[in-house]
């Protein structure tokens, strides 16, 4: 066996567990609303699903994700900062309208 092929299995060597750093996002509104918009982007089948590795469509779950960052809008009106209430505000347009067009409703 040639010595770079060599020299690439070892380097492509997997990592054990322990040797893995967690990265730990940063605490800020962001953060509370990437996991819902995720979600939902995964449930509308525009994502693979992390664990399953396989785009799986779920209207049904998407629309409660959608609908709990909508939910979190209406909570929040008045207390957050411009450039949280356009991210919130930003994710929620993408959203509903990706929702809108996989029911067939709008076409894009």
């Amino acid at each position: 066996m040639p010595e770079k092929e060599k020299s690439k299995r070892k380097q492509t060597k997997k990592k054990k567990p322990e040797d893995i750093q967690e990265i730990i996002p940063p605490l800020d509104f962001s953060s509370f609303v990437l996991p819902f918009y995720t979600q939902a982007v995964i449930k509308l089948g525009l994502a693979k699903d992390p664990l399953t590795n396989k785009e799986e469509k779920n209207l049904e779950l998407a629309k409660r994700s959608i609908d709990l960052l909508g939910l979190l809008k209406k909570k929040t009106k008045g207390n957050l900062k411009p450039e949280e209430e356009k991210f919130l505000d930003a994710c929620l347009h993408q959203l509903r309208t990706a929702y809108m067009e996989k029911l067939d409703i709008i076409k894009l």
